[in-house]
Formats: structure tokens, C-alpha cells, sequence
């Protein structure tokens, strides 16, 4: 049975692909982005089964204009898909306070409305799929990424406990976590050149090089499709073998480090 989909982001990457793989297997979409004329290949080909709106997420007021008419303008609105995004990578003290104002209010702050504005919509059908881009980055971290990583580990408590919240509703909320994806995003993001203190230390790294980036962009949104069509979705879908490995050694260490304190941690204890 065809699903209807509102994704945002939808202009290039991940957004883009999902868009054109959802419309290519008879779907509908709901498409935000801030350059609606970005999409018009895809509206000669698909008519109106392609539906979109201009959108800056950071703009609250507009966005949950937006969705109140994605939902108005459709019977129903079975996957919304978080996606808009973008990075900026560079050392913390090196960053400008509008670099971390901007990327906060992009990653995190829109991520958290557009949930927001889509709980009473999905609420009112009677549930629906609610999925955020993540990423390994809501697990792990790496020096000089320290603004990407609040974005995404904040993003990832706000869905833990969000994901309670919605279930008695019916909808399900899923975290999408891939690894490195050949998506253009590292290529786009934003690279503040490391500080004299800095040089030559864990943060000095080189952009990540293209053939570094293992996982494909393709097979990854083939399989979020995939999990948006499953009748038991997981809260957190890890996505390359890279993630994998990095998340589950991460993960362990952390683990490890915890259950060795179990004797200091009593020591609180009233």
C-alpha cells in the first residue's frame, strides 16, 4: 500500500534520495526545502504525488505553518522524516558564537519542534512513523566535532524519551544512525581552521577524504524505506558496518568504565 511521506531537508543527500526512491515506488511526498525549485525535475516527473513547500527550519512559525498544511492537504501522513541538517567541524574554542548559535538552532532546536508539530497530526490519525536523522555521531565522538556531536547526542535524549511519551498513540519513532555515507555532507560543511595552540594535536585532522566515506547512499535509504515499512521498527537503526564497529566498541568501553565504579558509586548512596 502506498505511503505519503513529509521529509525536510529534501533539496540534496539523504533528503533528496529519500525523496526520489519514495516517489519512485509509488508513494507520495511532502517535500521541504528552503529552494522548492531544487525538486523540479522530480515534480515533471511525478505530478502531484510530489507535494512541496519552501521552509528554513529555524523559522518555528513558518514550520509548524508548513505541517499544519502537509496535513490538511493529505488524507494522511504516514512517515515524517527529520532530516534537515548540516555540519560545522573545528575546534571548540575556535568556533564563532553564531557557528554554534546556527547549528544548534538548525540540528537540534528544529529537529525538537518539527517532532513538536507532528505529535498532534500522527495523534489525531491515529499514529504514524516518526524518524530522525542521526547519526554513529549520537554515540561516539571525535575531536574537532564537538558542535556536530551536541546536536546529535541532544537530539538522541530528546527521542528517548519522546519515543515513551508518543507510543501510547501509535506512533513509533525511530533514530537513524549511519556511518560514513558518500552524501556530499562532509564535502558541504563548514571547516574552521584549527587554532596555533591545536596544531599538530587530535584535533588537526584532515577533511575526511572520499574514499573513506564506506557506506552508500543509495542502500542506506533503501533501507530506511525498509524500516518505515516494517511492522516492529526499531527505536535506534544503525546503518554501515563501520557505524556498527565504532558504536559497539564505544559502547563496551563506556560499559566497562561504569561497572568498575560500582563500589565508589555506593559510596553517595544515603
Amino acid at each position: 500500500m502506498a505511503k505519503t511521506w513529509l521529509i525536510t531537508g529534501a533539496s540534496r543527500g539523504m533528503g533528496r534520495e529519500l525523496v526520489e526512491q519514495a516517489l519512485d515506488r509509488g508513494d507520495r511526498v511532502a517535500a521541504t526545502l528552503r529552494r522548492p525549485s531544487h525538486l523540479d525535475d522530480l515534480a515533471r516527473k511525478h505530478g502531484d504525488r510530489l507535494w512541496r513547500a519552501a521552509l528554513d527550519v529555524t523559522d518555528t512559525a513558518r514550520l509548524r505553518a508548513v505541517v499544519a498544511a502537509a496535513f490538511a492537504e493529505h488524507e494522511r501522513i504516514d512517515v515524517v522524516v527529520s532530516n534537515a541538517g548540516y555540519g560545522v567541524f573545528g575546534v571548540a574554542e575556535d568556533l564563532t558564537d553564531e557557528q554554534i548559535d546556527q547549528m544548534i538552532a538548525t540540528n537540534l532546536t528544529a529537529s525538537i519542534q518539527l517532532a513538536r508539530a507532528v505529535v498532534p497530526g500522527l495523534r489525531a490519525q491515529g499514529g504514524g512513523r516518526l524518524m530522525q536523522l542521526s547519526s554513529m555521531g549520537g554515540q561516539i565522538a571525535f575531536p574537532a566535532f564537538a558542535l556536530y556531536h551536541v546536536s546529535k547526542w541532544g537530539i538522541e535524549g530528546f527521542y528517548e524519551a519522546l519515543a515513551t511519551e508518543v507510543a501510547p498513540f501509535g506512533i513509533e519513532t525511530t533514530l537513524i544512525e549511519p556511518g560514513m555515507v558518500r552524501t556530499g555532507f562532509f564535502d558541504a560543511a563548514t571547516r574552521v581552521p584549527v587554532s596555533e595552540p591545536y596544531r599538530g594535536g587530535p584535533a588537526d585532522r584532515p577533511p575526511v577524504p572520499e574514499e573513506q566515506l564506506t557506506d552508500s547512499l543509495e542502500k542506506t535509504v533503501a533501507a530506511i524505506i525498509a524500516t518505515a515499512d516494517s511492522p516492529d521498527p526499531p527505536r535506534r537503526l544503525v546503518l554501515g558496518s563501520d557505524a556498527w564497529h565504532l558504536m559497539t566498541t564505544t559502547l563496551r568501553e563506556r560499559l566497562s568504565a561504569i561497572e568498575a565504579q560500582q563500589a565508589s558509586a555506593a559510596t553517595a548512596d544515603l
